[in-house]
């Protein structure tokens, strides 16, 4: 019933049936007492015509035996008479049954009959008399007694009475007929209650089925109107919907994929919050920070924030305020921004930027390093050459060989400054790509193994031992510019050399690791810290500033060394160990052959 009830068939079916049936009772109550009135009625005019009628006889025939029989040939079988004669001395009776006796004794003994020979009216009345077909049975009669003139001078009353069962069987016959009038229109109106409103639930369910496609996201769906009343033109809304929201949902798709593709090529982080400060949203460099926080600080926490986020955090949330900060965190440097996001007036999260300002910060540092390592590094040969310019102006020399001195050292210092200029610009033009490289195949042995004998005297002057090894083929080749090879090379046995104790050894070794070639200049000199050996390719960095004092070295070299190997795809780095000695390895591609 719930089922049925839950349903718009169900419910038209039910709403249509109760107001029929109510209607035919209402129908048939007010039909069956018009029916019984018609039929008492009747009755009652049938009786008074069927005693007019025997009276008319009585009047007519002076002989009551004729009297009798024509009137019992002409009155219904159903229909009883009694004619008593004034004051009942003798009586007549017409179709009497069983009981006759006793049914006209009770007739002629009630007292309302009695006016009707004292004041000649007609009475009718319903009475319990026994019945003329069964014994000890009582029936209701309805008896009508009307005066009747039997002679010249004589008055008698007709007694005519009829059983109510007759109408009583009139009534049930009309009611079943009633009954089963209301049975065919009940279902009459079934049929039709399930037809009307199938008619009306079909495109119903269809758009049903159709509203549950619309929600798994097939927005394609189609309602087909089959009218043009309500029920089509709300398919054809229906249809009209589909098509909005396809347009709607394509319009927030590509939005939210611009959005995504927006988050994603940014170089910065970006983090959204919830309310409860979960994170809702991060794109790749975000993930990669939090991927870092984690692995650094080893927490629990599938994404953990530092202390300095969540505070920020809750001062947005808190106070709905956007803030913008520069801080160090965990050894990086992050700008960050923070704007609370909100769901109408009330806030829902927030949204944090972090641009990593390391590498700025960084070059910031390089740049004042720099500026503070050229002005310290060309400070004192622009105080020799001023020095000693003044002197000669100044006469100071008093002899001719003092003069060439002076001359000489002014020279020198400015040879100096020139070697330092020439490498900030090779440097320069190195980071900034504008060198160009002049790449040709040579055999790898042979020109690592000529860059390293033209040391040869020089290592024999300081006393070191220069030798040179190898593990690759002869065969083997690289597609190099050698002319930056070498000075590669030339920095670094020539930095090997001056840092080599005398009876030390320089080792120059050639090996293939993969597809590279590895080249090494060893040597056993004083080493290099640990501290320092991360530094050693920045420009202007010295590990120890008395290393290079009075040897003519730039503190640019292995900046320049580093930028060269990486323009050949290349990779250089340096091992070392403090009183052991350090080697400086760098990768080179081999080429096939």
């Amino acid at each position: 019933m719930n089922r049925i009830w839950n349903s718009v068939v169900g419910k038209l079916w039910i709403t249509i049936l109760l107001l029929v049936s109510f209607v035919l009772f209402i129908v048939t109550v007010l039909l069956l007492e018009f029916l019984g009135n018609y039929h008492s009625q009747t009755v009652e005019e049938a009786l008074n015509s069927e005693a007019n009628m025997i009276a008319n006889i009585f009047n007519e025939h002076e002989e009551v035996v004729n009297s009798l029989e024509i009137i019992g040939d002409i009155i219904g079988a159903e229909t009883n008479a009694v004619i008593a004669e004034e004051p009942y001395e003798s009586s007549y009776y017409i179709h009497d049954g069983l009981n006759g006796a006793k049914t006209r004794e009770e007739i002629l003994n009630e007292p309302v009959f009695q006016k009707v020979f004292e004041s000649d009216e007609t009475v009718m009345k319903e009475m319990l008399l026994p019945s003329l077909t069964e014994q000890n049975r009582l029936e209701s009669y309805i008896v009508l007694a009307s005066p009747l003139k039997t002679g010249e001078e004589e008055h008698g009353v007709v007694f005519i009475y009829q059983s109510l069962e007759v109408m009583d069987r009139t009534a049930e016959r009309t009611t079943n007929i009633v009954f089963l009038s209301a049975f065919i229109a009940l279902l009459l109106t079934t049929f039709f209650a399930f037809f009307l409103s199938s008619r009306i639930t079909s495109p119903l369910r269809k758009m049903r089925e159709g509203a549950f496609e619309l929600a798994k996201g097939n927005f394609d769906t189609k309602v087909r109107a089959t009218s043009s009343d309500e029920i089509g033109q709300l398919a054809t809304a229906f249809n009209q919907m589909g098509r909005q929201l396809k347009h709607h949902v394509e319009v927030i798709n590509q939005e939210k994929e611009q959005l995504s593709s927006i988050l994603t090529s940014m170089a910065d982080a970006v983090i959204t919050f919830n309310q409860d400060k979960t994170i809702l949203l991060s794109n790749p460099p975000a993930e990669k920070l939090l991927k870092h926080w984690t692995i650094k600080n080893d927490s629990e926490q599938v994404k953990p924030l530092p202390a300095e986020l969540l505070h920020m955090l809750d001062h947005v949330i808190g106070f709905q305020e956007e803030i913008e900060e520069e801080l160090e965190i965990e050894g990086a440097y992050y700008a960050i921004n923070f704007s609370p996001l909100y769901s109408g007036e009330s806030i829902r999260g927030a949204v944090a930027v972090l641009h990593n300002m390391t590498e700025q910060h960084r070059l910031e540092k390089l740049r004042e390093d720099f500026i503070a390592n050229v002005s310290h590094e060309l400070r004192t040969p622009i105080a020799m050459l001023q020095g000693y310019s003044e002197a000669l102006l100044d006469d100071v020399g008093a002899t001719e060989e003092e003069r060439r001195e002076m001359t000489k050292i002014i020279y020198e210092e400015s040879q100096r400054m020139g070697r330092l200029v020439t490498d900030l610009l090779n440097l320069a033009r190195l980071e900034s790509g504008h060198m160009r490289l002049y790449k040709e195949i040579v055999q790898l042995n042979s020109s690592i193994e000529r860059m390293t004998l033209k040391f040869s005297q020089i290592a024999k002057e300081n006393g070191v031992q220069l030798s040179f090894e190898t593990t690759v083929d002869d065969w083997a080749a690289t597609e190099i510019d050698e002319d930056r090879i070498e000075q590669v090379m030339t920095n670094l046995i020539d930095n090997a050399i001056r840092h080599t104790p005398e009876e030390g050894q320089v080792v120059v070794r050639v090996e293939q690791q993969k597809e590279y070639a590895k080249i090494s200049i060893n040597d056993n000199g004083i080493g290099i810290s640990k501290e320092d050996l991360e530094f050693v390719f920045e420009r202007f960095y010295k590990a120890n500033k008395a290393r290079t004092l009075g040897k003519g070295g730039t503190g640019l070299g292995l900046a320049i060394a580093s930028n060269i190997i990486q323009a050949h795809e290349g990779e250089i780095y340096a091992e070392s160990i403090v009183g052991q000695g350090t080697s400086f390895v760098f990768l080179l591609p081999l080429k096939d052959m």
